[in-house]
């Protein structure tokens, strides 16, 4: 997956032949919580990013039913994504992770909260991106994606013009890709590289109002403790 939270990490193995990573795995612990929920709902709500890459994803067989989707890119603990998918029945959530811990406890709390709009890919959001068909999903989130702030680093960011496209191609007409970040150059550079792309369109005439939908995590409220600006970019297919 692509991570977006600076801290998140996992042991995903690298896959042959895969591209450049979007995202920084290193080993995250387990609770006996976290182990409990993997061994046991896993079956229920959980998706191995396939391999092969070609093999397609059936996102109404994944959810059981046939319904707007939302894939949330680098989920984290699970807290926003089911924050949202509990207040909004009428759309299913695939969200796409790599730390472990992270997985478990989206599912423990789905589990919890009864919630039956949820699922959760373990692997890279790129390669699940391959998987899925063409205009197959009505929203794409992208929230806090590792900025990875060294210049020789910036082509593992996950918003630039390749990655976009791919993006793009798998939102519905009219769909939303919808990316925020507490980077300030990151958030200049996601702004022209989503202008650039021509299937896109901004929503505003620059970065949007936080929206209300978006709840509040505690890596947010971390960076606004540290004084770092949050920007919204919301963009729809044409």
């Amino acid at each position: 997956m692509t991570s977006t939270d600076h801290s998140r990490s996992d042991t995903v193995p690298a896959r042959h032949g895969a591209g450049i990573r979007t995202f920084h795995p290193r080993r995250g612990r387990l609770s006996g919580r976290h182990l409990d929920a993997l061994d046991r709902l896993w079956p229920s709500y959980g998706l191995m990013v396939p391999d092969p890459p070609e093999v397609q994803v059936d996102l109404s067989t994944l959810f059981g039913r046939r319904a707007p989707v939302v894939l949330e890119i680098g989920s984290g603990m699970g807290d926003a994504t089911v924050a949202m998918a509990a207040a909004d029945s009428g759309r299913d959530y695939l969200a796409v992770e790599v730390h472990t811990p992270g997985i478990a406890n989206l599912m423990a709390v789905t589990e919890r909260r009864a919630l039956t709009n949820v699922r959760v890919a373990r692997g890279d959001a790129i390669e699940l991106l391959h998987c899925l068909p063409e205009a197959s999903l009505d929203a794409i989130h992208v929230f806090f994606p590792d900025p990875w702030p060294k210049a020789r680093h910036h082509k593992r960011r996950l918003i630039q013009p390749a990655h976009v496209e791919l993006l793009g191609s798998r939102l519905v007409p009219g769909g939303t890709l919808h990316c925020a970040t507490d980077w300030p150059e990151y958030a200049q550079q996601m702004r022209q590289t989503l202008t650039d792309d021509p299937a896109l369109v901004n929503a505003y005439a620059g970065y949007a109002p936080r929206p209300e939908h978006r709840p509040v995590t505690k890596f947010e409220r971390r960076a606004l403790a540290a004084g770092r600006p949050i920007s919204d970019l919301i963009f729809h297919r044409r």
